[in-house]
């Protein structure tokens, strides 16, 4: 039994040992970390100080020159203004005095407003419905125009035995009838108001209300007399519906250049 007792008493003594032995190791790492991490703080922190202190130096550098260059700029700015106005007004009196006639013709040649009729309002507002009137109003075409070539669009009223047009079938297009109709006291005039009278002399001018009524040269009419009848409508302020450009008049008044007018 006593030997027994010595074995137990010598597993213990064994077993502390071992137990004491890690520990030591232990404290001997975590000092080696710490002496680590000092020996690694130790050199970043001396670049930090020479950073703050090159900052430090260099920031009032910046700041004076800007100070100084702001009241250069503004002293040296009104000088060359106050000499500019004085050398353009002088120019600007010379070119005025060479383009005073040139002015002067461009006044001559502006757009003149086109003479409208003496209505009154009972006309004007039946214009106004015959206008939204003519906005609802389709386009009357042919019956079948759309299957033929040799059928034209122009409008021929329906007259086939079995028409399905002539019918009234709801799928065919709307015929000509009485309800599209404007009113009866402006039907005829011109979009302006005027009642149109067709001219064929400087003449036929004379018996034309200026008021209501207004020219429309005929189509037969030559260039030579559609000057004319054109210059007397200007002296007896009558409207004319269908001008000319003036384009077309210098042409002719220019002169001819062996045989043949100047292009």
């Amino acid at each position: 039994m006593a030997e027994e007792k010595k074995k137990k008493e010598d597993k213990k003594t064994t077993d502390k040992k071992t137990e004491t032995k890690p520990k030591t190791k232990t404290k001997t790492s975590a000092k080696k970390t710490e002496k680590k991490v000092t020996s690694k703080k130790t050199p970043a922190k001396k670049p930090v100080t020479k950073k703050t202190t090159q900052t430090t130096k260099k920031s009032p550098e910046k700041k004076a020159p800007v100070k100084k260059e702001k009241p250069k700029a503004k002293t040296t700015k009104p000088k060359t203004e106050t000499k500019v106005p004085a050398k353009k007004t002088e120019e600007k009196q010379k070119v005025k005095g060479e383009e005073g006639p040139e002015e002067e013709e461009v006044e001559e040649e502006k757009y003149k407003v086109k003479k409208k009729p003496e209505l009154s309002k009972e006309t004007k507002e039946k214009l106004k419905t015959r206008s939204e009137i003519k906005k609802r109003t389709p386009e009357f075409l042919r019956e079948e125009w759309f299957r033929y070539k040799r059928v034209p669009k122009n409008w021929r009223r329906p007259d086939g035995i079995s028409s399905k047009m002539r019918r009234n079938f709801k799928y065919r297009p709307s015929k000509v009838r009485v309800g599209f109709r404007g009113p009866k006291d402006v039907r005829g005039l011109h979009a302006s108001g005027f009642e149109e009278i067709i001219v064929y002399n400087a003449g036929d001018l004379e018996n034309i209300n200026p008021k209501t009524q207004a020219a429309r040269i005929g189509g037969s009419v030559g260039t030579k007399k559609r000057m004319d009848i054109e210059k007397k409508a200007e002296e007896l302020e009558i409207r004319v519906l269908n001008l000319w450009g003036w384009m077309i008049y210098d042409w002719f008044k220019k002169p001819k250049k062996n045989g043949s007018r100047a292009s």
